[in-house]
């Protein structure tokens, strides 16, 4: 088959479509109002495209037909893609794309309760997490994962669901600033990927070792490469139990080095100073 063949969208949505778009032409204007270092688009674009590729090619065609490829799907959505796109800081560029008459409406809006709410909700510090770590969990229930592929209205809202909890948890982990302003403490940042690895760790290794087949959805869709259901299921539950982790660590390194910083320039608060002198401790005792 051609190459370019599989870059054609299988089942095209203009809901993504639009999505993408704006979020490209937002970013386009932006970095010519703001500076955006080379660093932080290629991290954009690269997190932008990889969403693009899992969601709108033919990889959808097999993420609907073969478990680890919608694992793999999910990997990129839920995890890798917001990594990407959050590692490049891209609010500032983004709201500074928007024309003069959508900054001032977005500058109104966030100093109404309506909009301190909306911002209180979707930066909390325990909720954000959960729901992250809810929309592995939820989405991988054999009877919710029969129903959400064979609906397909419902299989979108899944991978809307899963790219949204992503965007919103690589913002409160990756933030650069000392709390407040940041929603998320920078040493609770650092911890946040530990606790929501484990859980998803637990479930990929529950699927990988399970004997019989938890996803037979696949089986009536027509599993595709003539790969049995057994290895199929393997292989899925070792991406959601290795490199969802993976990931996971390098936004914990990530988060690490932006306390560190924070530190080095006197930024943190008290609390933050303890959890550094609680790591160091254990980190003495360990070494002697």
């Amino acid at each position: 088959m051609d190459f370019f063949a599989w870059l054609v969208p299988w089942e095209p949505v203009p809901l993504w479509w639009a999505a993408f778009a704006a979020a490209a032409l937002l970013f386009l204007r932006g970095c010519r109002a703001r500076r955006a270092g080379l660093a932080r688009r290629i991290l954009f674009w690269s997190g932008l495209a990889l969403t693009w590729l899992v969601l709108q090619t033919r990889l959808d065609l097999y993420a609907q037909h073969l478990f680890f490829v919608h694992r793999a799907q999910h990997l990129v959505l839920h995890h890798l893609g917001p990594l990407l796109i959050m590692g490049a800081y891209p609010g500032q560029v983004l709201r500074a794309g928007l024309p003069a008459g959508g900054r001032r409406a977005l500058v109104d809006f966030q100093q109404t309760l309506a909009g301190r709410a909306t911002r209180a909700l979707l930066t909390h510090v325990v909720l954000i997490p959960v729901v992250f770590v809810l929309m592995v969990l939820v989405w991988l229930a054999p009877s919710v994962q029969f129903i959400s592929m064979l609906d397909g209205r419902l299989y979108h809202v899944m991978n809307g669901s899963v790219i949204i909890s992503g965007l919103l948890y690589w913002n409160l982990v990756l933030d650069r600033r000392p709390s407040p302003p940041a929603a998320m403490r920078p040493g609770a940042r650092v911890l946040s990927p530990v606790l929501t690895m484990a859980p998803q760790m637990a479930a990929g290794a529950i699927i990988a070792f399970t004997e019989r087949d938890l996803y037979p959805v696949f089986e009536l869709c027509g599993r595709a490469l003539g790969m049995t259901a057994r290895v199929d299921q393997l292989v899925g539950g070792m991406i959601i139990w290795i490199p969802a982790a993976f990931i996971e660590l390098v936004g914990l390194l990530i988060a690490l080095r932006i306390l560190m910083q924070l530190s080095e320039r006197g930024r943190l608060r008290s609390a933050d100073r303890e959890v550094r002198s609680l790591g160091r401790a254990r980190t003495r005792s360990t070494g002697t």
